[in-house]
């Protein structure tokens, strides 16, 4: 089944209503989700590709079945190493006959018009994961994107309505979904082995504070003005940029959705309200006095579900314990991330019945996205999920700021008499991007 084919001047000409206006209309029905490679292999391009972007195309890498032709950075230096990767790995592969190489792009675009491509990697800093998702959708591409899912409510509730109405396969970065252990404890407590569930706590790290930072020059290798994209515009420094870019409100939400979006995602499994959310929502965090970074450097956060449950989100030095996510019941707790332990010992060896709740098993995240991409299934983090993951954490991270008890409508996704909390659901963009 032949791909439309988008070109750089199409993408070019639709700018101005980047998000709302559909380029093609390309759901794949049959087959490898319309793969056109005559070697049945999924062909990737990669947008993104510093630190977990690495660890993520790394992964893609190993499978037989993926053939990765293009990598996408604003910064050269990360895309040339990029490109070395892709190109060392295939050269040593005897059963790649006949690799041509891989292309290297400076602009997503040009990655998203090319025809011969199937699914997209995108590992960019936040505030482009979801514009760069909704391109990729309408460009009929299946995509694996890193968490979290949003830069704010509004944004992935436009995001998942794009996914689903151009039936594309989406997988979150949500890795943990993966793991064994995590998968097991919120199989125990959905199948009652800790009783009556009354409390859950997350624990991420604590945040970080910098002072003023001067303005310098752009680097030579950075496309500073295509890095900014949809966010405000502000002038260079090197502590806004790459990995410190999640401590500024424009871009990211702090170490609430870096590191939150992960075990509030565990919280949500565990909780069976993979598909809503709290009803009330209040916290109390430590932010920084001054300087670059604006996101909480430590907070509790609680919230009430309609179920009578408490989830507790809050930084290790206010938690007390391990990062992860520990369910407590009036028979026990368990506690998961990449390990598990619980009380009594005796769940750990607890057998999950033939006629108990069984959950989404995934051994690999990346090899499941590949899967899906072939069968067309969901995956084990799909967009509405993650969604609703990450809305747990642009819900705390509103509460903090507001300092005050939240009501939540998780069905209308609104808060409940509060216009000033319901202007937080969105976030401006910068000309010329938009939803």
């Amino acid at each position: 089944m032949r791909r439309t084919k988008i070109t750089r001047r199409d993408f070019l000409k639709g700018t101005a209503g980047l998000l709302g206006v559909p380029f093609v209309v390309l759901p794949s029905a049959i087959g490898l989700g319309g793969t056109s490679s005559p070697s049945n292999r999924i062909t990737m391009g990669c947008i993104g590709i510093n630190e977990m972007g690495t660890v993520d195309m790394t992964g893609f890498l190993k499978f037989s079945d993926v053939q990765i032709v293009a990598v996408c950075d604003v910064d050269a230096i990360h895309r040339r190493r990029a490109k070395e990767l892709v190109e060392r790995q295939y050269g040593a592969d005897s059963a790649r006959a006949g690799y041509q190489g891989c292309a290297e792009y400076n602009d997503f675009r040009d990655v998203l018009a090319r025809d011969d491509i199937d699914a997209v990697l995108i590992a960019t800093p936040d505030h482009w994961h979801a514009p760069i998702s909704i391109f990729a959708a309408k460009a009929g591409k299946d995509i694996y994107c890193e968490k979290p899912f949003s830069r704010s409510i509004a944004e992935g509730r436009v995001l998942c309505d794009v996914i689903k109405r151009y039936r594309r396969v989406f997988q979150s970065g949500t890795q943990l979904r993966s793991e064994n252990s995590a998968r097991f404890a919120c199989e125990l407590v959905r199948n009652g082995r800790i009783g009556k569930v009354h409390t859950i706590r997350t624990c991420v790290p604590r945040g970080r504070a910098i002072g003023v930072q001067a303005t310098e020059p752009v680097p030579a290798e950075l496309d500073y003005e295509m890095w900014l994209g949809p966010a405000l515009w502000a002038p260079y420094t090197k502590a806004r940029c790459h990995f410190t870019f999640r401590y500024i409100s424009d871009y990211a939400g702090g170490v609430m959705t870096d590191l939150g979006a992960h075990d509030n995602d565990l919280a949500q499994w565990g909780n069976d309200t993979e598909h809503t959310g709290p009803v009330e929502i209040e916290g109390k965090g430590e932010f920084p006095k001054d300087g670059l970074w604006d996101t909480a450097i430590s907070f509790e956060v609680r919230y009430k579900y309609a179920n009578g449950v408490t989830l507790i989100c809050a930084t290790r030095d206010i938690a007390k314990m391990d990062q992860g996510v520990r369910f407590e019941g009036s028979d026990g707790w368990v506690y998961a991330r990449s390990s598990i332990d619980a009380k009594p010992k005796s769940l750990l060896t607890s057998r999950i019945g033939p006629d108990e709740i069984h959950l989404y098993r995934s051994s690999n995240h990346h090899r499941n996205f590949i899967d899906c991409v072939k069968t067309r299934g969901d995956t084990i983090a799909p967009p509405e999920v993650a969604h609703r993951s990450t809305t747990i954490c642009h819900l705390g991270n509103i509460a903090l700021k507001l300092a005050r008890k939240l009501r939540w409508d998780p069905a209308n996704e609104k808060f409940v008499g509060d216009e000033e909390a319901n202007r937080m659901l969105s976030r401006a963009m910068r000309s010329p991007w938009r939803l």
